[in-house]
C-alpha cells in the first residue's frame, strides 16, 4: 500500500513558475499557501525541506525588494521616462486641377518627459534611512514627556 502523495508535489511544485510572480506582486508567504491550498505552517515546512521552493521564495522576494527600492530611489531624485504623445500632422498636396488640399492625420511620437521628485517618496526615503534626523514627529517624544512632567506638576500629585 502506497503511502499519500504530498501536497508539494501536486500544488506547490507544479506552481512554482506561478509563485515566482506572486511574490513579485507582493503576495506574503501565508497568501501563497492559501492560493496552494496548503496549510501556512505546512507551507513553512515545505520551504525547510525543499530547497528549490526556497531558492525560488529568497530569489523573487530579493529581486521585488530591489525594484521597489529603485522605483522610490526614482521618485526620489527625479528621472526621465518615455510617454508617448499625440501630434496633428498636416499634409498640403495639390490636386490634379491644382488646387491646393490638405490632409490632417495624428501620429504619436514617444517623446522624454522628466518626472519631478516627489515629496512623499523622500519622506519615506528619510523616515527610514534616516530615522535619526527625519523620524516622523522626532521631537513629539520629548514634548509629551515635558507636557507629562508639567501636568504632573499641576496636578499636585495626587494621581502619579
Amino acid at each position: 500500500m502506497a503511502g499519500r502523495v504530498s501536497k508539494y508535489v501536486t500544488n506547490v511544485k507544479p506552481n512554482l513558475f506561478l509563485i515566482e510572480h506572486w511574490i513579485r506582486d507582493g503576495m506574503t508567504d501565508e497568501q501563497i499557501a492559501k492560493k496552494l491550498s496548503v496549510a501556512y505552517s505546512t507551507f513553512r515546512e515545505y520551504i525547510k525541506k525543499y530547497p528549490e521552493l526556497s531558492a525560488v521564495l529568497k530569489k523573487n522576494k530579493e529581486i521585488a525588494d530591489y525594484e521597489v527600492e529603485e522605483s522610490l530611489y526614482k521618485k526620489c531624485i527625479g528621472h526621465y521616462a518615455k510617454e508617448g504623445r499625440a501630434f496633428k500632422v498636416k499634409e498640403v498636396y495639390y490636386d490634379e486641377e491644382g488646387r491646393r488640399c490638405e490632409k490632417e492625420t495624428i501620429e504619436i511620437a514617444e517623446v522624454d518627459v522628466f518626472i519631478p521628485p516627489d515629496t512623499m517618496a523622500m519622506a519615506i526615503w528619510l523616515n527610514n534611512r534616516r530615522p535619526d534626523k527625519w523620524r516622523r514627529n522626532a521631537n513629539k517624544e520629548k514634548l509629551d514627556e515635558k507636557k507629562f512632567e508639567h501636568d504632573k506638576d499641576i496636578d499636585g500629585k495626587k494621581y502619579w
